[in-house]
């Protein structure tokens, strides 16, 4: 799901308002054009160059927050299909259409409605109504009666191979239970607790919240089936150079 967020329209619609609401709900970066215009982009007018450059550059610092695992919301006019392109294609749009004509001519007759949005807030409901049809659809909730892939482990600690697998099967099946074995302590090849693994699978998932849960598990050594039992048991390959992390080495780097 993306996490690099553009909430666009004419200037007076509302965007500045709803960008507020939704970035305390996600916990997000929240860009807005004419603060970055002042602050930052002072050499930029309003040219159609300058629109698409100004809109470039918006979209270069959202990238940089969700490098991190973050929300950024960019609220800026956007007023035409070549300045979404430059902002990014890579972006969840939310059009904000409450009013026909803005407070500036010049971008009326410029603007051209989005083809493309996966949220259209219309004149109906207020800006929380819409923020939080917003959060719905950029971070789904864990259905515990959907279809889950389960994955069991120590992830002592866990690493990018893990990460891969995990990937993999949440494309596979849309979501995933990780269920963490409780070895701690047990020998010095699991030094870490449920809930110090639980942070770093948290974190390295993050760009997947709302499509696993991490849950605890007994020292399972074993599992048995019966037939028909109504799931399979599968075992995902991966690449060679994913396949061959150590976790034996990563503990030996993070040994105080």
């Amino acid at each position: 799901m993306p996490q690099k967020i553009l909430i666009m329209g004419l200037p007076g619609a509302g965007k500045t308002t709803l960008a507020q609401a939704l970035t305390k709900r996600l916990n997000a970066v929240h860009f807005n054009a004419d603060d970055i215009r002042t602050n930052v982009n002072k050499d930029l007018g309003f040219s159609m160059e300058d629109r698409i450059e100004q809109a470039r550059r918006m979209g270069w610092l959202c990238d940089q927050v969700t490098k991190t695992g973050a929300f950024a919301i960019a609220d800026f006019v956007c007023p035409t299909e070549e300045t979404r392109e430059a902002f990014g294609r890579d972006a969840f749009i939310i059009f904000v259409d409450r009013i026909k004509s803005g407070r500036f001519e010049d971008t009326n007759r410029l603007f051209v409605p989005p083809a493309r949005v996966d949220l259209h807030v219309t004149a109906t409901g207020e800006p929380d109504y819409w923020a939080e049809k917003a959060v719905r659809q950029l971070r789904p909730h864990f259905d515990p009666k959907a279809p889950t892939a389960l994955f069991i482990g120590r992830y002592q600690p866990f690493h990018d191979g893990h990460k891969a697998l995990i990937e993999e099967g949440l494309r596979r099946v849309g979501q995933a239970c990780i269920a963490i074995r409780d070895t701690h302590g047990t020998d010095p090849k699991n030094p870490f607790s449920f809930e110090d693994v639980k942070l770093r699978i948290e974190t390295a998932l993050r760009a997947y919240q709302g499509r696993f849960a991490v849950v605890p598990l007994p020292n399972i050594t074993r599992v048995f089936y019966g037939r028909d039992v109504g799931y399979s048991i599968e075992r995902i390959e991966l690449e060679a150079d994913l396949e061959v992390i150590s976790a034996t080495d990563m503990r030996a780097r993070l040994r105080v």
